[in-house]
């Protein structure tokens, strides 16, 4: 102990923290009180860590130690914060040994009364201008939380990566064009992309697979056995699974609440296969338990209701929509696809396989008649993927052409981010590029935050399979014309 005192003693004189990533703010496994958060930190030093919370009192940090790096050996250390008053603002430090390392200031999670801003981005990672000038943005619009749809770091999800192009970016400490401090202050959340799990070679690169390590969510997923998982090969797969524990592959989905809104958050890769009616199930009882959410929202990476060139026959998510319909459903948020679109509110009864794998034909029903305000017929379906790396198919961006009948608006000329304004039965949607401009906007309002089974009700729906019927609603609200296109 002696020994490590003086460590810690002269880590300290000489200026350097022992802290390699500075403390960040996480949900934990807790997806339901406002009143609790978890402090979680990385450090190479072995030593007594404490966190300290706004009652006072020092709390033992919990220890998950990772090897087999190709980088130094190091621990995460995490510690839940409790008594916390909803919406407010708080302090906490790490102390290491007693002698404090870290100070900051948070906010806690808003309770169902209190209004709430989430800003929403994906496929940001690069360490480029592009991802810095939406940092700065995320940080001048004063979110209370901030969701990451997938691709955090590329090109591999590297540990390496995430210290590089992650913490810089968004855990800095002072609020700059270069980086902010926002990490440790405000919540993040987070669903995996194809590339934070597309490395599976542990012997190749024995640092992949952080997203499983650094991000600390509830526990409340499905059960996905060895099935619905990366397939882990190589030298260090056992060694990562050890280091990892049950987050792998459970922390990949998850549900929690946050202000009135439920937030359901699925892995959307293609290894896991979301027919299965177990699955299917989860997600089903999912929002069922959410009836005394105003709000439910969906988040995964590959959007099933994409426009864009890219990507395009990714749909495998689209199996999913009638379960949307059915619990609620009012905003699904995908990334995957660098640029933004927004769908008219919709319904979809999947009828079967498309021409080319992984597309998914079947009877979609928009509501045109949705003006941007009041109450929309359908779910509305978000692609925020222009949070920093390159940019999708600007040649679509004014060519309405290349649209599908479901995309209301379509923009890849910029790199941009969402923010969703929640305050009681009113929701406001914007998006916004790297400069602050306004690209879109959209409200919803509700009268009534009672739950009363399946809100949205689909037309006529044909499911003889081969081409897909498209219902477009007329402005009275009636199914003014019907087309059959092999596109959706």
């Amino acid at each position: 102990m002696r020994f490590l005192l003086l460590l810690a003693a002269i880590t300290l004189s000489c200026g350097q923290s022992p802290l390699l990533v500075k403390p960040y703010l996480q949900l934990g496994d807790n997806p339901a009180d406002a009143t609790r958060m978890t402090v979680v930190f990385h450090s190479p030093t072995p030593g007594k860590f404490t966190v300290t919370g706004p009652n006072g009192k020092a709390i033992p940090a919990l220890e998950q130690k990772v090897a087999a790096t190709s980088i130094s050996e190091h621990s995460i250390y995490s510690a839940e914060l409790t008594g916390l008053k909803p919406g407010a603002e708080f302090a906490y430090a790490v102390a290491l040994n007693g002698q404090t390392l870290f100070q900051s200031k948070g906010l806690a999670r808003k309770s169902a009364s209190q209004s709430s801003r989430t800003v929403i981005f994906g496929d940001s990672g690069q360490d480029n201008t592009p991802q810095r000038e939406i940092a700065w943005q995320t940080a001048q619009a004063k979110p209370d939380m901030v969701f990451i749809v997938g691709d955090v770091v590329y090109s591999r999800g590297l540990v390496s990566e995430y210290r590089k192009k992650l913490y810089p970016v968004y855990n800095a400490d002072t609020d700059t064009p270069n980086g902010v401090s926002l990490m440790r202050s405000r919540l993040f959340t987070v669903v995996p992309g194809n590339h934070d799990t597309v490395t599976t070679d542990t012997t190749k690169y024995p640092d992949g697979q952080a997203y499983y390590l650094y991000w600390k969510q509830p526990s409340n997923g499905p059960s996905l056995g060895d099935k619905h998982q990366p397939l882990l090969q190589g030298d260090y797969a056992a060694t990562f699974k050890s280091s990892a524990g049950p987050a792998f592959p459970n922390a990949a989905n998850y549900s929690f609440d946050y202000g009135n809104a439920h937030w359901t958050m699925l892995d959307g890769n293609d290894y896991v296969d979301w027919q299965e009616p177990a699955l299917q199930k989860w997600i089903a009882d999912d929002l069922a338990k959410a009836g005394k959410a105003t709000w439910r929202f969906i988040g995964f990476h590959q959007p099933g209701f994409n426009s864009s060139k890219a990507h395009f026959s990714q749909q495998q998510l689209r199996w999913l929509a009638p379960i949307f319909e059915q619990g609620g459903v009012d905003i699904v948020f995908s990334g995957h696809v660098h640029n933004y679109q927004r769908s008219y509110p919709l319904t979809f009864a999947p009828s079967g396989p498309g021409a080319k794998k992984g597309e998914v034909e079947g009877a979609l029903n928009l509501d045109k008649a949705y003006a941007e305000k009041g109450k929309p017929n359908g779910v509305i379906y978000i692609v925020s993927g222009a949070g920093g790396a390159g940019l999708y198919n600007p040649e679509q961006d004014q060519d309405r052409t290349t649209w599908q009948p479901f995309t209301k608006l379509f923009v890849s000329r910029t790199h941009s981010f969402s923010i969703l304004d929640l305050d009681g039965t009113n929701l406001l949607f914007r998006q916004l590029d790297g400069k602050g401009q306004e690209l879109d906007r959209f409200e919803i309002k509700k009268q009534t935050t009672k739950n009363q089974g399946p809100r949205y009700h689909p037309g006529p729906l044909d499911m003889s399979g081969g081409s897909a019927a498209v219902m477009f609603w007329g402005e009275s609200g009636s199914m003014a014309s019907q087309c059959r296109e092999s596109c959706v």
